[in-house]
C-alpha cells in the first residue's frame, strides 16, 4: 500500500524560519513575489475575490466566472540557479503571513515515476493527487472557510510531464502525463486550498496540455544589473564593502562577449561564500578578494536542451 512517505518529502509547515530566511533573500524578485503572492491566495482562498468584488464593484461582476475553473497550477521555468526552486519552496512562507493561515509544504518524491512497470507511474502520481483532495478537503470547513492551505511542488517536472509529442516517448511516460492532467482536472472542479507548482529547467519539454492549464507561468532569468547589485549589498553587509567595489562586482559578474552573467547562485552560494572561506580566519574579507574572484570564478553555463 502506497503511502504519505512513498509519495512526498516531510511534509513542512509555513511559515518556517530557515525558508523564511530563504525567501527573503531572493532579492531582485520583488514584482515576481507580488505577483505570485495575489495568484496564490486568489486560488486558494477564491472568497477573498469574492469579498473585493463586493468592496470594491458593489457585489457580483462578470470577471469573477473567469476564476472559477482555473486549475490551480503554476509553472516555474528558467535557467539553473535563477531562484525558481528556492521561490517554489519558501513563498509559501509569504502566503501564510499574508492570509494568516499555516501552509503545508508537499515536495513530490521523483521516485514518483516509478520502475518504470506498466500502470505503476500512473498509480503513484493518482496516488498523490488522491492524498491532495483529501487533505485539501479537510482544509476546508463546511460553509467553503479555509484553515489552511497545501503547495505540492514538483521539481525537474520536464522529467514527469514531458510533452507527448516526443517520438521516442514510452508508452509508460504517455500514461503519466494523462495521470497528471487528470488530477490537475480534478483539482480544478473540487476548490480545495491546494496549489501545483511544477519547476522546469526546459519549458518546451512540458506537454502543451498541462501549459495550457497552468493558471500562471513565471518565467525566471539571470539577475540584470540592478538585481546583482542588490543581491551583493545585501550578501556583503557587515563586510565594510564600499559602494564602488559593489559596483565593480556588478560589472565583472554581468555577461560578456564569451560567456553568460552570473546567476542568483552564483552570487550567493559561490561568488561571497569562497570569499569568506579564503579570509578566514586570520584576515577580515576585502574588496580584492572579492574582485580577484569575481575574475576568476566562472559562471554556471546557461542551461540547454541538450544539457
Amino acid at each position: 500500500m502506497t503511502t504519505q512517505d512513498d509519495l512526498f518529502h516531510p511534509v513542512v509547515e509555513l511559515p518556517e524560519p530557515t525558508r523564511y530566511d530563504r525567501y527573503r533573500r531572493l532579492v531582485g524578485l520583488d514584482d515576481t513575489k507580488l505577483r505570485l503572492r495575489k495568484e496564490a491566495a486568489l486560488l486558494a482562498d477564491p472568497r477573498r475575490l469574492q469579498q473585493w468584488a463586493a468592496d470594491h464593484h458593489g457585489g457580483d461582476i462578470a470577471a469573477l466566472t473567469l476564476f472559477a475553473d482555473r486549475a490551480p497550477l503554476f509553472v516555474f521555468a528558467g535557467d539553473v540557479g535563477s531562484g525558481k526552486s528556492a521561490l517554489a519552496e519558501s513563498f509559501g512562507c509569504d502566503l501564510a503571513d499574508f492570509l494568516d493561515l499555516p501552509v503545508y509544504l508537499y515536495r513530490l518524491k521523483l521516485a514518483t515515476r516509478g520502475s518504470g512497470m506498466v500502470g505503476e507511474m500512473t498509480s503513484l502520481i493518482g496516488g498523490a493527487f488522491a492524498h491532495m483532495h483529501t487533505v485539501g478537503a479537510r482544509a476546508t470547513d463546511t460553509r467553503g472557510g479555509v484553515r489552511s492551505v497545501q503547495i505540492l511542488v514538483v521539481d525537474e517536472a520536464d522529467a514527469l510531464v514531458q510533452s507527448r509529442e516526443a517520438q521516442q516517448m514510452h508508452h509508460e511516460d504517455r500514461a503519466g502525463v494523462d495521470a497528471f492532467l487528470a488530477g490537475i482536472d480534478s483539482l480544478a472542479g473540487a476548490r480545495v486550498p491546494v496549489i501545483v507548482v511544477l519547476c522546469t529547467n526546459r519549458l518546451s519539454a512540458l506537454d502543451p496540455a498541462l501549459m495550457r492549464r497552468a493558471a500562471a507561468t513565471f518565467t525566471f532569468t539571470r539577475p540584470d544589473d540592478q538585481q546583482r547589485h542588490a543581491v551583493l549589498a545585501q550578501a556583503l553587509d557587515g563586510l565594510g564593502i564600499g559602494t564602488a567595489t559593489i559596483g565593480k562586482l556588478v560589472a565583472l559578474t554581468g555577461p560578456t562577449a564569451d560567456r553568460p552573467g552570473y546567476t542568483f547562485s552564483d552570487l550567493t552560494q559561490r561568488l561571497v561564500p569562497a570569499a569568506v572561506r579564503d579570509a578566514f580566519p586570520d584576515r577580515p574579507v576585502t574588496g580584492e578578494d572579492l574582485l580577484a574572484l569575481a575574475e576568476a570564478l566562472r559562471p554556471t553555463p546557461v542551461f540547454t536542451e541538450e544539457n
